[in-house]
């Protein structure tokens, strides 16, 4: 349907609502006009595999769910529905005559404020992210349940769309279509009992459906979650780690391992708070986590595959180009990888933190290591927020010692699931760093020790002067530290203070990796 004097009046309509120039994007599912403080959303009279456009009562119940579903995540940003109708003067918003189309009115935000442009540009922090993480794990916490028996039936189900969609898209030989999907299939093969698991237990449920980085900004001091799907409600039924597997990957493939592998450890330790207890493999889910990515760029690659056919060679150029990044990627993330355990001890001070965030993104199965550390697994013991403060009591011996076997078990669960480790915990005595090299080695994972250290007043002046965060240690904490020391070291000593502390740091772990392999 050709909707170019539906395009215009919106456009026209637009300008005179905010007196001001109107801008005119297009995606592969809508046309959006922006102008002033507005956007007029108008859904594109188009039918895909996965969804049909063709008719107006289509496109107006698409609106119409969109605004309700996207009202959960960002009430703010969506503002309300028009219906556009055939008057005896022409068309005209909301009138008594048949209707031709429909559009969504939202608030209008800067691009700059979008998590891809400022991934692009450099400007995503782990602040950002750390947000993002709670936000979704809020978001899915309150998403409606459903308690489903095959898990594993929904993925079918998008295999079969995904291979639809790549037979009609005319980029991938059919080599490549059959070897991707091939590889998909032998993966839900693999996953289907714990999908299973997942699904029967409440995992399942009526998430975004089309978490990418593109839909979602900082607005208003937040991150803000928008853009659902809106046109098939069984696309957004899902199983919760698909859900932020989208933005996981899409974190990827822009180059940034650290903020996806930081999004995946504070998600999933938001989440695991609201849930009930049960199996860590059920609860984790961790050994989805590739498939699922995998999928989830798949997706993007059929996606751009049939956006590259507009006509504009120069444009076509680039979608090919973007899908077959994507496609890619979807076959890295299948690939098997090797895993270890790593243990990053140290005084307060030496940077334990700072170089497993550095690391752990590039360590094992994507989206990298899970990150375990002392003072967040002490703090979440004591059901308190990682950056409140804990009485001394609470770092009394017996609770120091729940806490390190704490750390164990779940990197024994983790890494029992198909991930690496990094263990961030000051590892002061010479038993609690025997008791994570044992563990390893229980587990048959390849071990690295690594100490951090740097000279005494080094460590008084960064304890004295770093602001406020999840570690209580203060001064009196460090001197007791020095003190008493740490006894005979036998892990890797690094120092701390070396500007290429986290490179040395990868080079040991991916040794330690390729000797065992």
């Amino acid at each position: 349907m050709d909707q170019s004097v539906v395009a215009a009046f919106v456009a026209q309509a637009l300008a005179r609502e905010t007196g001001a120039p109107v801008e005119t994007k297009s995606t592969h599912v809508s046309l959006l006009f922006l102008s002033g403080g507005l956007v007029f959303k108008l859904k594109r009279a188009i039918v895909f595999p996965y969804l049909d456009f063709s008719k107006p009562a289509f496109r107006e119940k698409a609106c119409r769910a969109e605004l309700a579903l996207n009202s959960r995540a960002a009430p703010e940003l969506y503002l309300g529905v028009r219906r556009i109708t055939r008057e005896p003067g022409g068309l005209a918003f909301d009138g008594p005559g048949p209707l031709v189309d429909c559009i969504v009115v939202m608030r209008r935000f800067e691009e700059s404020s979008l998590f891809d442009v400022m991934a692009r540009e450099g400007r995503l922090k782990p602040a950002h992210i750390e947000a993002l993480a709670t936000a979704i794990a809020d978001f899915h916490s309150r998403a409606q349940h459903f308690d489903e028996e095959s898990g594993s039936g929904v993925f079918a189900h998008l295999l079969d769309l995904n291979e639809d969609s790549f037979a009609h898209c005319g980029i991938f030989t059919e080599k490549e279509r059959e070897r991707l999907n091939a590889a998909f299939r032998r993966e839900l093969r693999s996953l289907a009992d714990l999908l299973d698991g997942r699904a029967l237990v409440g995992f399942v449920r009526l998430c975004h459906g089309d978490l990418y980085l593109r839909n979602i900004c900082w607005f208003e001091g937040r991150p803000t979650l928008f853009d659902c799907i809106e046109f098939d409600q069984k696309l957004a039924r899902i199983d919760v780690l698909y859900d932020i597997a989208f933005t996981l990957m899409d974190l990827w493939l822009v180059g940034r391992r650290d903020l996806a592998n930081l999004l995946f450890n504070r998600y999933v330790s938001d989440l695991s708070r609201t849930v009930a207890d049960m199996p860590a493999r059920i609860r984790d889910g961790y050994s989805a986590l590739p498939f699922f990515m995998a999928l989830r760029a798949a997706i993007r690659a059929h996606i751009a595959a049939s956006q590259a056919q507009s006509g504009d060679a120069k444009a076509d150029a680039a979608m090919e180009a973007e899908a077959r990044a994507y496609f890619k990627l979807a076959e890295d993330l299948l690939a098997p990888c090797p895993n270890a355990m790593v243990a990053i001890g140290g005084f307060s001070g030496t940077g334990k933190s700072t170089l497993t965030a550095a690391i752990a993104g590039d360590i094992g199965t994507p989206p990298g290591a899970r990150t375990l550390n002392s003072d967040r697994t002490r703090k979440a013991m004591h059901r308190i927020a990682p950056t409140d403060r804990l009485p001394p009591s609470a770092y009394e011996f017996s609770i120091t010692a729940a806490v390190y076997l704490r750390l164990l078990s779940r990197a024994m669960d983790a890494y029992a699931q198909g991930h690496s480790v990094v263990l961030d915990a000051v590892y002061s005595t010479e038993e609690e760093r025997a008791a994570a090299a044992k563990l390893a080695h229980d587990c048959g994972a390849p071990f690295v020790g690594l100490w951090l250290e740097a000279p005494a007043d080094e460590l008084r002046r960064r304890v004295r002067e770093r602001p406020h965060g999840v570690s209580d240690a203060d001064l009196d904490v460090l001197e007791g530290q020095l003190q008493r020391g740490a006894g005979r070291i036998d892990w890797i000593r690094l120092d701390a203070t070396a500007p290429d502390l986290a490179e040395r740091a990868l080079r040991i772990v991916r040794a330690a990796i390729a000797g065992t392999s």
